[in-house]
């Protein structure tokens, strides 16, 4: 296997706020971006995503070295940082565009997701068809608003739950 190898693959778990700040956390990810994807709107951006009317659900492309990190690793890591058993949210966010999503780039990834399902998961399972990145206000929300009130009483909490379960992954 080629050491710097780099793999792609879409994540949707809630707020994209909140699982680009996990996995950027994540030893062997090399970038995060968080997008849309999973619909059919040419051009979704927030305004309409947040209709929760074009399919499309808030994502995060996570580009990293499956040498340092495996997709199975990181999936088991994006279901145990949501809850994949709940339908069209999480949390307080509600709606399509915050459900549980993997959208793969590989069918070795589709495969992996296939085998992590538990029967009760609500998590959709579907080949990449397009990322829209999303606007520059959403990228490294979590870093630029430390201080805000969303920041400190969701994202931090889950971060340190991470770190304690994952600790041999993070950063």
């Amino acid at each position: 296997m080629q050491k710097n190898k780099t793999a792609t693959i879409i994540l949707g778990g809630g707020c994209f706020w909140c699982t680009q700040a996990i996995f950027q956390n994540l030893k062997g990810v090399k970038s995060v971006t968080a997008g849309y994807a999973g619909g059919e709107w040419q051009r979704p951006d927030y305004a309409s995503v947040a209709t929760g009317t074009t399919g499309h659900a808030e994502v995060i492309k996570i580009n990293y070295n499956p040498n340092q990190i495996s997709t199975k690793d990181l999936l088991k890591i994006f279901f145990y940082a949501h809850d994949p058993t709940q339908k069209d949210g999480q949390g307080a966010d509600l709606g399509p565009q915050y459900r549980s999503i993997i959208l793969y780039t590989t069918n070795d990834q589709k495969n992996i997701a296939l085998s992590l399902l538990k029967p009760d998961f609500v998590t959709q399972i579907k080949p990449l068809i397009k990322f829209s990145k999303a606007e520059a206000v959403h990228q490294n929300y979590y870093q630029n608003n430390l201080t805000k009130p969303y920041c400190q009483l969701v994202i931090s909490p889950k971060l340190l739950k991470l770190k304690k379960k994952y600790a041999k992954f993070t950063v």
